[in-house]
């Protein structure tokens, strides 16, 4: 079993901590005096600006196939850069992407749609979450109701990424309510300027989601997405894509983190000796680097599976559970070994403890990740053990 990475992966992890290192890093000290007046960590303005400068290297589309301007980069590749992005609460993020699924647009929405989005000229969202359909998507209730050749889109989407910056969206409606979401809704292609309206709302992390609202949205045929009645296979297709992108990032924030504690504890001194000295420091330092590296080992091989070709959802849920909880417990640990100042806004750990709890709600709860892998290995779908 070959645990090395390829030449190739390591240069483009090498490119990528580099960036992080000379562009990143020096914003971060800004990023937290925005945070505590309560702004966005970066302006879009300085957002694209960095995204222009990282693809004047190359560095443009990581998942977006070569013949679309993109990298086309291999799953494992993927997850070494988020992980190296990880390292920096700066929120960045390379330029040159579009959801997965709109390259299920025809050739017409392909140029409307697929392209801007690629080129950073158009801003999407995704839309399935209602107020009472999160892990339970298949409930939910936003209607579109067939008005001669357009549909009415009528109800509400919420916590909806990117949906306060968005000028369009992916939203999933029920087309048809008898036969429910799984056989009978359908995603739509929709313009901001037809029509809906969105509001922040605000969280105890930076992450700022929206409430999308559809008062009889007039929707054209030609805004649907694939086909009628194939919405659940595409919101689950575009769900699936970041359960193991999600843990890779956390394992870059943990690494960070950590390395800060164990700096920490061999200067900070407690009645004459530093505190690394302490057995109860050494244990929750040891606990940390244990869990940061079997999480690690989750994320690739979750990403080794879809590089292979085969089924990565179950590896993909423990991925993603292991991930979010285990980055939740390194930054608890390592506020408690810096103690007071830990919980000060002047250090990222306090920052950190507020964002890595949406890793265990979001694109999947805890709860959800337990429900997949015990149904998979209790149908018979996965067997326990590697092979």
């Amino acid at each position: 079993m070959e645990f090395g990475l390829t030449d190739e992966q390591r240069a483009i992890r090498d490119t990528v901590r580099d960036f992080v290192r000379k562009e990143l890093s020096p914003r971060e000290p800004e990023v937290l005096a925005r945070d505590r007046r309560g702004e966005p960590g970066l302006t879009r303005e300085e957002l694209t600006g960095l995204q222009a400068k990282a693809r004047g290297f190359g560095f443009w589309g990581l998942s977006t196939p070569e013949e679309h301007g993109g990298m086309g980069l291999d799953a494992v590749t993927q997850a070494l850069i988020h992980t190296e992005l990880g390292r920096s609460y700066v929120p960045f993020t390379f330029g040159g992407e579009a959801d997965n699924i709109l390259y299920e647009a025809n050739d017409a929405q392909r140029a409307e749609y697929l392209v801007p989005t690629i080129e950073g000229d158009r801003i999407s969202c995704f839309a399935i979450t209602e107020p009472g359909a999160g892990s339970d998507a298949a409930n939910i209730r936003l209607t579109a109701r067939p008005d001669g050749d357009d549909w009415l889109l009528s109800g509400e989407k919420t916590f909806i990424t990117n949906g306060n910056d968005a000028d369009f969206a992916i939203v999933i409606a029920l087309t048809d309510p008898a036969a429910g979401a799984r056989g009978g809704s359908t995603a739509f292609l929709v313009d901001r300027s037809m029509g809906w309206t969105s509001s922040p709302i605000v969280t105890m992390g930076p992450a700022e989601p929206a409430s999308l609202f559809f008062d009889q949205v007039r929707v054209p045929s030609s805004h649907i997405l694939g086909e009628v009645g194939q919405g659940w296979r595409l919101a689950m297709r575009w769900i699936g894509r970041g359960r193991y992108l999600i843990p890779a990032r956390a394992v870059g924030i943990a690494e960070r983190a950590l390395t800060m504690a164990i700096e920490y504890a061999k200067t900070r001194e407690t009645f004459g000796a530093p505190i690394a000295a302490n057995q109860a420091i050494q244990w929750m330092i040891a606990d940390s680097e244990l869990e940061l590296e079997a999480a690690r080992l989750l994320v690739l091989r979750a990403a080794w599976l879809v590089d292979t070709g085969a089924d990565p959802r179950h590896a993909s849920s423990m991925a993603k559970l292991s991930g979010a909880a285990m980055v939740n417990r390194v930054v608890d640990r390592v506020l408690q070994i810096h103690g007071g100042m830990g919980y000060t806004r002047e250090l990222p750990i306090e920052r950190w403890y507020r964002e890595v709890r949406l890793f265990r709600i979001f694109e999947g709860t805890d709860e959800m990740q337990r429900l997949i892998l015990a149904r998979d290995l209790l149908r018979g779908h996965t067997k326990v053990g590697l092979a």
